[in-house]
């Protein structure tokens, strides 16, 4: 398609859409001929999803840069643009594998980085790999760790009986309800909705289904919580 066409699909003005090119932020047009420039469905996936980072993520392009380009985390973005944006690189912006963060660099802001890290790969949370320039993790896998850096920074340490460890058991849940998602979006959609409508639906709602899972989860402590403290109380 010219660009004309991907303007009216994207509804993105060509001016805003070379900036994205200038940026790298989505591949780089077919180019037949000289001053000829072919687009496809590509690009109007990854300009969706620079939209979307921008909106619901809450990134600037620059932001959206350094992340592609694998430069390091936004501590300020939402956890959701952590969560799905190595899928919507592989996916939007055709690239062949996601960017990945130096443990090192991590480290510097977070003391224990490297421990966690290891801690957490041994209970198959993240992976850590063995690069040339040291070892690295996917962008979901040390936003997991820095999570846990936060949570270190709340008191939840080993010297009071924290230690990872401790949250094993979200990895067994989190399999759980992954695999339970999945059957029931394909028990749904199976040839009713396109794969580029279903690709869209799930990039809008997975960030909400999971702050709808963290609400749930909330109250089910609250009430284990209440029972627990009552239970002590009357024994």
């Amino acid at each position: 398609m010219k660009m004309s066409e991907l303007e009216r699909q994207t509804g993105v003005d060509r001016e805003v859409i070379r900036i994205f090119l200038r940026k790298r932020l989505i591949p780089e047009p077919y180019r037949p001929a000289k001053n000829v420039a072919e687009y496809d469905e590509r690009h109007v996936r990854a300009i969706a999803t620079v939209r979307d980072l921008q909106r619901t993520g809450r990134l600037s392009l620059n932001q959206i840069g350094d992340l592609v380009e694998g430069r390091g985390l936004e501590p300020n973005a939402s956890n959701g643009a952590y969560q799905h944006l190595e899928t919507l690189l592989a996916m939007r912006f055709g690239v062949d594998e996601s960017p990945r963060i130096a443990l090192c660099e991590l480290a510097k802001r977070l003391p224990y980085a490297q421990h966690d890290a290891h801690t957490f790969a041994k209970l198959g949370m993240v992976e850590i790999a063995d690069t040339p320039d040291g070892e690295m993790l996917s962008l979901g896998d040390a936003r997991l760790v820095e999570i846990w850096g936060g949570i270190r920074e709340a008191g939840f340490i080993e010297e009071s009986g924290f230690p990872p460890e401790n949250i094993a058991f979200y990895q067994q849940a989190a399999e759980m309800i992954a695999n339970e998602e999945v059957r029931v979006f394909l028990k749904g959609s199976a040839g009713q909705i396109a794969e580029d409508r279903a690709a869209a639906m799930l990039q809008t709602a997975l960030p909400m289904m999971l702050d709808f899972l963290g609400l749930l989860r909330l109250k089910a402590f609250l009430r284990a919580m209440r029972q627990a403290v009552g239970t002590n109380i009357n024994s």
